[in-house]
């Protein structure tokens, strides 16, 4: 390839086999041996349409760059001719004034004023690295290259036509002087030097090829974290290298991005990079290439939802990037280093692709109240469960510190069970979808249907407590009257007083905190998709056992709903929920610090003007004056 500046042309010349003069008028004389008249009749004798790209290649196209096509050929059955064309509907063909013309083709574009950049050296490096970088035959592109030369004034002077060299006598010491002069030379550079790596036997390539591959490329700084290398063969036939890079791209998930990075070839050529049905969204990350055998080389203009090929293509890839992933999970310290960048791809892939659910669900990797160090694989915790346990608990949150205190894990760190912490928003989405792992069904312990293995003695206390704390579950849930859907006996806690929970099938609170920091949130769908709440009370803590107390001695007593509103909105917080009103919950707060410090109506000008530290008159209490609650303010 021979761009020339000061002629506005771009030579493009091989040493194939050439034309004879028939050859040129036949194959560049019509528009129509381009392909257009010569497929149409194939069509109607029978053909089918992957004969498209069979009959031409397209010459025509040089047009939309250049005003005037020159093409010189010479065949071994003939003598050299040029053709000659303004695209005008006309053409000549005439023999070439050059004895000495190899064998092989010459095309010479004259490019229109508005192409000029296709001269530019760039420009032309670019064009071919991204189409014919693995062709294999060398493609030479002639550069030019300036270099720096040192030359004296003596070498830099030319001896005037007619005049005798001068004659100088240097004296000893002296230097002559000396000056940069550049130096402008043009040569041959070969473009395609990457050679197809994907042909080559994969016991035949080192690791350092593999390498210089990924980074020819992916144009990664950084070398590849793992690569598989495989052919399909049968019906269908393709060859593949993938590549796990070492870290994610900053704009991984942005709706802008290009959804794939796995180059589609078809025989070495290259066709596209963009082909979003080669790869699904959550294997977005992988780089590499695909060179099939059986595409047709137009494929960009047919429907590709359409091509069989590449949906068989698709699913060989996915199956062979999880094998890859299972080969990166045999190291722990490179695993570790993959799941940091890349587990919410996995995680996308559980909530995308049913068919490699259960293959993708052994890949994750959780903390928990035994992992706290290391995650761990769901294998190894199910090899750590309990005889009689049936269940694989875990839990949901912002933190793994905050988890780490949640009162939801009392009694299962009491029973010594282990539950997983999930951190991830996207875990609430998993979680969706996966309902169970090697049959062990995934429970979740802020949610209804949190059931232990308990012994028949545990049985009957708590069918007593029940009996027990009757009356006392039906007056909080009159007091609390639509806030919560039912008071019951707790099942999770061990020294936490209450808690609250929701149903087994609705939003947990860390999926409705999810929810409502959507920036684009639909509000009308949270209103029949936020659970309503259950209460659990903990019968063997001090303060709800005196609550019972007081129930039992009179229903009536105010301090008892006082308490109960206090609970609730503590139990609101410890659960994850949001407070519906952080103003009276904090002045609630604010006159029990003032009880506890013993101060009076002296001290606080807007406080009460009977004394808290004073006995509390007929018929009301001193909760009332820590939590005065009016009857018609909500329960937040």
């Amino acid at each position: 390839v021979i761009p020339d500046k000061a002629n506005k042309t771009l030579t493009i010349w091989d040493t194939g086999i050439g034309m004879t003069k028939a050859d040129l008028v036949n194959n560049l004389g019509t528009i129509a041996r381009s392909g257009t008249k010569a497929f149409m009749e194939a069509i109607e004798s029978g053909g089918d349409m992957s004969m498209i790209g069979q009959f031409g290649v397209g010459f025509y196209s040089a047009y939309l760059v250049a005003d005037r096509v020159v093409v010189a050929s010479k065949h071994n059955d003939d003598e050299a001719h040029v053709w000659e064309s303004s695209a005008g509907g006309t053409f000549t063909v005439a023999p070439l004034d050059d004895a000495e013309f190899p064998r092989g083709t010459r095309m010479i574009l004259h490019l229109k004023e508005d192409q000029l950049e296709y001269l530019e050296e760039r420009r032309v490096k670019d064009l071919i690295k991204k189409h014919s970088e693995f062709i294999g035959y060398d493609i030479e592109l002639m550069i030019e290259k300036t270099t720096e030369k040192e030359v004296t004034d003596d070498d830099e002077e030319e001896t005037k036509e007619g005049e005798e060299p001068k004659v100088e006598e240097v004296k000893e010491g002296e230097e002559k002087k000396t000056k940069k002069v550049k130096e402008v030379t043009k040569e041959f550079e070969v473009q395609n030097k990457n050679k197809p790596l994907w042909t080559r036997d994969p016991k035949d390539v080192t690791k350092e090829e593999y390498a210089a591959f990924y980074k020819a490329i992916s144009n990664d700084w950084e070398d590849h974290l793992a690569v598989k290398h495989f052919s399909v063969e049968g019906q269908l036939e393709f060859r593949s290298v993938l590549y796990a890079p070492k870290r994610a791209p900053f704009d991984q998930f942005e709706p802008t991005k290009k959804r794939n990075n796995i180059k589609l070839y078809v025989r070495r050529v290259f066709i596209m990079d963009n082909c979003e049905d080669l790869c699904p969204d959550w294997l977005s990350f992988l780089k590499g290439v695909v060179d099939s055998e059986d595409l047709p080389l137009n494929i960009s203009r047919e429907n590709l939802q359409q091509n069989k090929i590449l949906k068989v293509i698709k699913k060989n890839i996915v199956k062979k990037a999880l094998d890859m992933f299972e080969e990166i999970a045999e190291n722990k310290e490179d695993y570790e280093k993959f799941y940091e960048q890349f587990g919410k791809n996995l995680k996308l892939g559980i909530h995308e692709d049913s068919a490699n659910r259960k293959k993708l669900c052994e890949l994750l990797r959780y903390h928990s109240t035994k992992a706290t160090e290391e995650p761990t694989a769901l294998k190894d915790y199910v090899t750590r469960m309990g005889e009689n346990q049936k269940s694989i608990y875990y839990i949901t949150g912002d933190s793994k510190k905050k988890l780490e205190n949640s009162p939801f894990l009392e009694e299962a760190k009491r029973r010594d069970v282990e539950v997983l912490f999930m951190v991830d928003p996207i875990d609430e989405y998993v979680m969706q979808q996966v309902k169970d792992f090697e049959d062990f069904k995934f429970v979740c312990l802020t949610k209804e249907g949190v059931k232990f293995d308990e012994s028949e003695e545990e049985k009957k206390q708590r069918e007593e407590d029940k009996a027990a704390y009757d009356k006392l579950c039906k007056q909080m849930k009159e007091i609390l009257t639509e806030k919560v859907e039912k008071v019951v006996l707790t099942e999770r806690l061990s020294t936490s007083p209450c808690i609250l929970i929701t149903s087994e099938f609705g939003w947990s609170a860390h999926m409705e905190q999810i929810m409502r920091n959507q920036a684009l949130r639909d509000s009308s769908m949270s209103s029949y998709m936020v659970s309503k709440k259950t209460m659990e009370i903990n019968p063997h803590h001090p303060i709800v056992k005196e609550l019972r107390k007081r129930v039992d001695a009179d229903q009536s007593d105010k301090t008892v709903k006082d308490l109960v509103y206090l609970l609730f909105d503590t139990a609101l917080l410890t659960s994850g929920f949001n407070l519906e009103d952080p103003t009276t919950y904090a002045e609630r707060i604010h006159r029990m610090i003032k009880l506890g410090l013993e101060l009076g109506a002296e001290d606080d000008a807007e406080s009460e003007p009977v004394p808290v530290a004073a006995a509390p008159a007929t018929g009301t209490s001193i909760m009332q004056h820590v939590c005065p609650r009016e009857e018609n303010k909500g329960g937040g």
